[in-house]
């Protein structure tokens, strides 16, 4: 979609996707080593009691659901800005996440560009908000 096709407060729900402990332990020892994040006899006597997925693995989950909903295809030219980004509530293996997307704001640019603002809520199988944050994107008009 172009930007001119979104209208702000319009919303969408992406698809869910189960997180499981090795997904969060190959993604944790790659970008994010912490203990409660890949060593799971220690993080069983931390504050969450086991093995929790890495903050930024959650943002990745929430944008990866609302990129593959396809409502940017091909008009998106890059993203421009995050902002207000909140880790909520800890994701533990077997969660199933799911994204609300609300559209935020639409600034049209030059050369028939402008920017987008979405606001990217992800839930747990609980429906029990995980992660939000802001990202805006340049897009086609």
């Amino acid at each position: 979609m172009k930007l001119d096709e979104f209208t702000i407060g319009q919303v969408f729900k992406t698809k869910s996707l189960k997180v499981s402990k090795d997904d969060i332990m190959r993604f944790a020892g790659e970008f994010d080593p912490q203990y409660m994040h890949v060593d799971e006899e220690k993080a069983s006597k931390g504050r969450f009691n086991g093995i929790i997925a890495s903050g930024i693995q959650t943002l990745a989950i929430s944008f990866k659901l609302w990129i593959e909903e396809g409502f940017y295809g091909d008009d998106i030219i890059a993203g421009t800005e995050m902002n207000h980004m909140t880790f909520i509530k800890p994701v533990y293996p077997d969660d199933e996440l799911f994204t609300i997307v609300e559209v935020l704001d639409k600034q049209p640019k030059r050369n028939e560009l402008g920017i987008l603002t979405v606001l990217l809520s992800t839930y747990n199988q609980k429906e029990v908000k995980v992660f939000e944050g802001e990202l805006s994107v340049l897009i086609k008009r």
